[in-house]
């Protein structure tokens, strides 16, 4: 618990405060700042699970601590941050809204067209029936790491399996090789 709360003041110490300038100049970078962030501390705590209690700990990581770090960082900025896919584990948390769901679409063809995964993002002003946003997304590319609970079901341990089967009973998010999209951090900023 201790570790958690290192790494959610860390969170906020590095996370700017919800800002209601709508110059994209300044949106886009704190909007990247702050998905960067989460993949980082979501990185660096799934790491330090696996070393000190092997691959078994580390689908409580993304079960539990990417949700609470996510949620921080909403209360902090004031935006919604969040991770969504278009294969979800979870799909109360994980299913991705219309245009989310088109931005991760259009991150597929990008990948297929060549561009790198780690560098996919997009961002725009859009304008809603309640309220006008700054929405922005950036690719969670599959690293080495997530085939742990990511990849192939036959190279999976039975325990990842299990606990894969018990806490995600419709779980769409295995199968994946490096390289390819795992997700989307999504940012929604209001204006």
């Amino acid at each position: 618990m201790r570790l958690l709360t290192i790494f959610a003041l860390g969170a906020f110490c590095a996370i700017p405060t919800g800002v209601r300038s709508e110059d994209p100049d300044t949106l886009l970078p704190e909007s990247r700042q702050t998905a960067v962030s989460l993949l980082q501390q979501l990185g660096t705590k799934l790491r330090a699970t696996i070393t000190d209690n092997g691959p078994e700990g580390s689908v409580a990581v993304c079960k539990d601590f990417a949700p609470l770090l996510a949620g921080q960082l909403s209360r902090q900025t004031g935006w919604r941050v969040a991770r969504v896919s278009l294969r979800t584990r979870n799909p109360l948390l994980g299913t991705p809204d219309a245009w989310e769901q088109k931005v991760l679409e259009e991150f597929e063809r990008r990948l297929a067209a060549g561009e790198k995964p780690d560098a996919l993002e997009f961002a725009e002003i859009v304008q809603e029936p309640a309220a006008r946003y700054y929405r922005y997304m950036k690719a969670i590319p599959v690293q080495s790491l997530c085939l742990t609970c990511h990849g192939a079901k036959e190279q999976m341990s039975p325990f990842i399996l299990e606990q894969l089967g018990t806490e995600y009973p419709h779980d769409r998010a295995t199968g994946y090789s490096p390289g390819q999209i795992r997700g989307a951090v999504t940012v929604k900023r209001p204006l």
